[in-house]
């Protein structure tokens, strides 16, 4: 438990539920790494372990899924750190899912280095991200590149229960053997992002006007077409004892928090709700089971269908449910098709890449010069204060940026980990060009950078490609994904890797 709590405050984080559990495919490593997962006597020696913390704030810690900062008054349910972890005998790795909106790096890191402390689990083999729930408080804090006794006390806390989750997982490591799925749910994934043909519907905070407009009025004539694709499609992972009880499931689905939270009230959105739901639908045993959903690429997707100018109207967390019920059907569905292995390949890469930081126009200033001359006067937009305050402290702030990448290989299966909301055409476009049979992405990993639109999007404008929403440079999406196909290249298998010449 976090020294700076009370006993009150470490009475409630507490894990309820220690688990064992699979499916961590993603152990990252500087160098790329293949492992054997059979002993020469053919008997499996790959394990699996699992666990949950419990990373609830206090009631008075500030909510940030809003425009304006609330105070938490209410638990409605809790939030936690789900970790999994995968040993194939030589190599062990964890992947943990956080119900947060997004967690720094400089806290994933904290995490990772305490874990490694515990554990002996190297920092590079460990993958940790946020689901991207809009009802948690905040792990931001302010921004800082200090060390980790700079971070606030609820940074802190996180990084230690992420921690504790490791360790617990590899305490509870057990024989077991892995499959993987996919399977589609269409209907509650819409881009949000809308081509309109009123230029009132299309201005920005910087005194322009855009071609795009994110979240639109519902069933207006103004609306053109949908400025992106979405991706249909849940990927998921499961492990069961080899005993074929279920112990643990991470699935991956492309679409934002739901919401439906009264101000105020903490949630773990349809991502905790998916974890309750899939385990009731397995029959699995809630004493030694764990299961996850990761965000997958979904900064421009949501599941409001804006063509629709009269939808049904739903009471407080009834829509997440529905969502989170859906896709638990879904994987359900598929289930009993999964094929089970217990002898496996598993290959890892990771890097840092530097990105350049969008600096202001001259336009740009200008215009927010005039705002702050008098910022009563009548205005084109209602966050140009936000943003004229953004802009301040992005013209004053590091001109370049590194984030963290990561990609592994299961097998067939390959996992990209990006950094930033990322967009669902970037997802499709890594499941296209990844080398191996099939792959996902896990957003907000290793860090919260913001938006990631693509340079075809940055042409179009709107509220994700706005400085002060996104704030690297704008083929940084081409050059993440480049990067990201360098390193699942380098950790093909050897016979399917080109030679000089060829």
């Amino acid at each position: 438990m976090s020294h700076l709590a009370s006993p009150q405050f470490a009475a409630r984080f507490r894990s309820r539920r220690f688990v064992t559990s699979v499916i961590s495919l993603m152990a990252f490593s500087v160098a790329w790494i293949v492992t054997e997962a059979t002993a020469e006597d053919g008997t499996s020696t790959l394990r699996v372990g699992a666990a949950t913390s419990n990373i609830t704030p206090p009631l008075g810690e500030k909510i940030v899924g809003g425009w304006t900062p609330v105070p938490a008054t209410l638990i409605h349910d809790e939030l936690h750190a789900r970790c999994i972890v995968f040993d194939d005998g030589k190599t062990q790795v964890a992947i943990v899912a956080c119900d947060n909106v997004g967690i720094p790096r400089e806290v994933f890191d904290h995490a990772k280095n305490l874990a490694e402390q515990a554990t002996g689990l190297p920092a590079s083999h460990q993958l940790l991200a946020s689901t991207h729930t809009h009802s948690a408080t905040t792990a931001r804090g302010e921004t800082k590149t200090q060390p980790s006794e700079e971070l606030t006390a609820y940074q802190q806390f996180v990084a230690r229960r992420i921690a504790d989750a490791i360790s617990q997982a590899m305490t509870r490591r057990q024989p077991a053997r892995i499959g993987y799925g996919f399977v589609d749910e269409p209907s509650e994934v819409f881009n949000r992002r809308w081509f309109v043909t009123d230029s009132r519907l299309g201005t920005n905070p910087f005194g322009g006007t855009d071609q795009v407009r994110m979240n639109p009025p519902r069933g207006n004539a103004a609306l053109d077409r949908q400025a992106g694709p979405v991706d249909p499609q849940i990927s998921f992972l499961c492990a069961v004892d080899l005993q074929d009880r279920p112990i643990a499931l991470l699935a991956n689905y492309s679409l934002h928090y739901v919401g439906g939270v009264p101000s105020g009230e903490v949630s773990a959105d349809y991502f905790g709700y998916f974890a309750k739901a899939i385990e009731q639908r397995l029959g699995a045993d809630e004493e030694t089971f764990v299961a996850m959903l990761t965000n997958g690429t979904s900064g421009d997707v949501n599941n409001i269908d804006f063509r629709n100018s009269q939808p049904k109207r739903y009471q407080p967390y009834e829509k997440m449910r529905e969502v989170a019920g859906k896709v638990a059907d879904r994987v359900h569905e598929s289930y009993d098709a999964v094929e089970f292995e217990d002898s496996i390949e598993v290959a890892v890469a990771a890097s840092d890449l530097t990105l350049d930081v969008r600096q202001p126009s001259e336009a740009m200033l200008a215009h927010f010069a005039k705002f702050n001359a008098d910022p009563d006067a009548e205005t084109t937009h209602r966050r140009e204060a936000i943003y004229a305050k953004r802009v301040a402290a992005i013209a004053a702030g590091p001109k370049t940026v590194t984030v963290p990448l990561q990609a592994i290989r299961l097998g067939d299966l390959g996992i990209a980990a990006i950094p930033f909301e990322t967009f669902a055409e970037t997802g499709l476009e890594i499941k296209e060009r990844a080398p191996t049979k099939h792959a996902f992405t896990i957003e907000l990993a290793g860090g919260s950078y913001g938006y990631l639109p693509t340079p075809r999007q940055h042409r179009f404008g709107g509220y994700e490609t706005w400085l002060g929403t996104n704030n690297v440079q704008k083929d940084a999406s081409v050059l993440i994904v480049d990067e990201l196909m360098r390193l699942f290249e380098s950790i093909q298998p050897t016979s399917d890797r080109p030679t000089d010449g060829s």
